[in-house]
C-alpha cells in the first residue's frame, strides 16, 4: 500500500511538472512566432519605404496582433484539453454507477500488467476503490489526476508576454539603430533570438540542441530573405 501511494504521488509530481513544461514550451513557441512574424513584417516593409514611422507602426502592430493571436489559440487548445479531460471523467463516473466490476477489474489490470500477482493486485485494486473510486479510475484508465486540470489562462499569458518579448528584438534593432546599421543590427538580433529560442526548446523537449538551432537559423533566414524581397518587388 506504501508503495501504491508513492506511485501515486509521484504520478501527480510528474503531471505538475509537465504542465510547467507545457506553459514554458508555449512560450518558447510563442517567443519564436513573435520574433519571425514581426521581423518578417519589418523587412517587407523597410524594404519598399524609408519612412521610419510607417516601420515602426507596421512592426508594433504586428508585434500585438501575433501576440494575441498566439495567446487566442493557445487558451483555445488547453481549453479543449481541458474540456477533454473533464468529459473523460464523465464518463467514468458513469461506468462506476453501471458497471462498477468492469472498473474494478480495470484498475487489477493495471496492477496485474506491472508484474503485481493477481491476489495482490485485487486487493490493492479494492482498497483504492473504497477510498476514491472515481479518482483512481480516471489516474489509471486515463492517466488523469482528479481536480487537476490544465491552465488555459497560464498558456495564453506565457504566449502573449512571450511573443511580444521576441518580437520586441527586431522590433527594436530596426527602429532605433541609425539607417546605416539597422539592417544588420536586425539580422543580428534575428539569428541570436532564434539560437535562444532554438535552445530552449531543445531542451525542454529533451532533443537535439544542434539541430534545433540550425533548424531555428535556417527559418530565420528564409523568413528574412522571403519577406525583404517581397518588399523589394512591390
Amino acid at each position: 500500500m506504501v508503495a501504491n501511494r508513492e506511485l501515486k504521488k509521484a504520478k501527480k509530481q510528474h503531471q505538475t511538472m509537465e504542465e510547467k513544461l507545457n506553459t514554458l514550451r508555449a512560450g518558447v513557441l510563442g517567443s519564436n512566432d513573435g520574433i519571425l512574424t514581426v521581423v518578417g513584417v519589418l523587412f517587407s516593409v523597410a524594404a519598399a519605404t524609408n519612412n521610419q514611422f510607417t516601420i515602426f507602426i507596421a512592426g508594433l502592430s504586428d508585434l500585438l496582433a501575433c501576440a494575441f493571436s498566439m495567446a487566442s489559440g493557445e487558451y483555445a487548445s488547453v481549453s479543449t484539453q481541458k474540456d477533454t479531460e473533464k468529459a473523460a471523467v464523465a464518463k467514468e463516473e458513469r461506468l462506476l454507477d453501471t458497471d462498477y466490476a468492469g472498473q474494478l477489474k480495470s484498475v487489477q489490470q493495471f496492477y496485474l500488467d506491472r508484474g503485481v500477482s493477481e491476489e495482490t493486485s485485487l486487493a490493492i485494486a479494492k482498497d483504492l476503490m473504497s477510498k476514491d473510486a472515481l479518482g483512481t479510475v480516471v489516474n489509471v484508465k486515463e492517466d488523469i489526476q482528479l481536480g487537476h486540470y490544465m491552465n488555459p489562462w497560464d498558456a495564453a499569458f506565457s504566449s502573449l508576454f512571450a511573443a511580444a518579448l521576441g518580437g520586441t528584438f527586431p522590433l527594436v534593432a530596426m527602429t532605433l539603430f541609425p539607417a546605416a546599421t539597422q539592417w544588420p543590427a536586425t539580422i543580428v538580433a534575428v539569428l541570436l533570438s532564434v539560437t535562444l529560442t532554438g535552445f530552449l526548446s531543445a531542451k525542454l523537449g529533451h532533443g537535439l540542441v544542434k539541430t534545433a538551432i540550425i533548424r531555428n537559423l535556417i527559418v530565420g533566414i528564409i523568413t528574412m530573405f522571403i519577406h525583404y524581397y517581397v518588399g523589394q518587388f512591390f
